[in-house]
């Protein structure tokens, strides 16, 4: 196992050979002029004798572009030094253009001619004979920095399959989009892991996927041949506003920097009856329902004072999901200071003062467990809702596991 970069615990030095950008600027130039580049580039470029000879299988979707936005799918599909010989493709697809939730089908890609594993389909886990043929597999997707999307598990059953079929793993890594210092919310019981949360982290874990990974493999147990390709110069406080890299969406619910930053929160909606906002424009950052008087409580919110959080009384028709068709009235969360925000607190604090003025109306979803357990991690904090306790009553009960998972993730950060 190792990582490739060099780099101290603020920002990375030079690296030692260079591609050339269509701009004219090497990988050294723009690491030295303070940019932030993808660890694509870097593996394209300094570090490119990682794939030469090789037959590779690619796991990415459309974040997985260089720093002038050009697809790792093209990109690598033109080399003549490696053979790109498989893609593969999470929830939402290689392409991105399945919706949250849809089966993905095996396929073959239409740009290159390559078949197009799905690894949200009829399986979830590379089969060997998805894997035969390949001598290494390369992970390259935009993470949100949320314990319940995907994307790392999918990362996770992709490294299980290759320690299974003696495949090595790279992980050509990025940027945490919201920052890798906040670390929030209860660590996942591993009694309730799932797809939307495989291994006990918090809800917000501020690491990056190649950290993500360097623990899984390490501390979990998986074992693989890992690889990590770090990112140049990003700093752990640096979100994706200050990277100056671009902004593609990680899914089809995930349009902007905004919404990434209130997912973590607002995610534990999806486990009630109350709307995500999800089928309009800004999913996640609207919360509602037919029955919720938005004044009221747009009004109760903000006096709670939550830091850099501001909520405003919405209404809104969601053309698909729940509620669809239907006149919903909410809040739309608005963040008045990222560093500040605490998405966590945030989505927790709608869902205590809905579930007290609307206790007749409102519901978590059944299950067994229900699917709120399975993205809070936790039985508890659904008891703790319902029962209204408050906030930081909640928050205090998180924080003994909290704390020993920061000890952990302080042994794995490149960054």
């Amino acid at each position: 196992m190792q990582f490739i970069g060099t780099f101290s615990r603020r920002s990375f030095v030079g690296l030692a050979t260079a591609s050339v950008f269509a701009t004219g600027a090497s990988v050294t130039a723009q690491a030295r002029a303070g940019r932030v580049v993808p660890g694509l580039d870097v593996l394209l470029g300094p570090k490119r004798g990682l794939l030469a000879g090789k037959r590779v299988g690619l796991i990415t979707n459309p974040t997985g572009v260089t720093v002038k936005l050009e697809s790792a799918i093209n990109r690598m599909a033109q080399a003549r030094d490696f053979k790109l010989a498989a893609l593969f493709g999470p929830e939402h697809g290689v392409r991105g253009d399945a919706q949250a939730g849809a089966a993905v089908a095996d396929r073959i890609d239409a740009r290159t001619g390559l078949p197009a594993y799905s690894l949200y389909g009829t399986t979830r886990k590379p089969t060997p004979a998805m894997l035969a043929g390949l001598d290494v597999l390369v992970f390259d997707i935009q993470d949100i920095g949320a314990r319940f999307y995907t994307y790392p598990w999918t990362l996770a059953l992709m490294m299980q399959a290759a320690r299974e079929a003696g495949k090595g793993v790279i992980v050509a890594d990025r940027p945490n989009p919201i920052g890798g210092i906040r670390v929030e919310g209860p660590v996942l019981d591993p009694a309730l892991a799932s797809f939307v949360g495989a291994y006990p982290i918090p809800i917000r874990h501020g690491m990056t996927l190649g950290e993500l990974a360097l623990m899984v493999n390490t501390d979990f147990g998986i074992g693989c041949d890992l690889t990590v390709v770090t990112c140049t110069n990003w700093r752990r406080p640096d979100d994706a506003t200050q990277t100056r890299l671009p902004w593609v969406p990680p899914s089809p619910n995930m349009p902007t920097i905004d919404t990434a930053f209130i997912y973590p929160g607002t995610c534990l909606i999806e486990g009630t009856n109350l709307s995500e906002g999800r089928g309009t424009t800004k999913p996640f950052e609207l919360i509602g329902a037919p029955f919720i008087d938005a004044h009221g409580l747009a009004d109760r919110l903000n006096q709670r004072n939550l830091p850099g959080a501001h909520f405003r009384p919405a209404w809104f028709t969601p053309s698909f999901s729940k509620s669809q068709g239907q006149l919903c009235a909410g809040v739309q969360l608005h963040i008045t200071d990222r560093a500040a925000f605490a998405p966590v607190d945030a989505g927790i604090a709608i869902l205590l003062d809905v579930a007290r003025h609307h206790n007749k109306d409102f519901s978590f979803l059944p299950g067994d467990p229900p699917f709120f357990d399975k993205l809070a991690g936790v039985s508890w904090l659904r008891e703790a809702i319902l029962a209204g306790e408050s906030l930081d009553a909640i928050k205090t009960r998180w924080q003994p596991e909290l704390t020993a998972f920061k000890l952990k993730r302080a042994r794995r950060l490149l960054y």
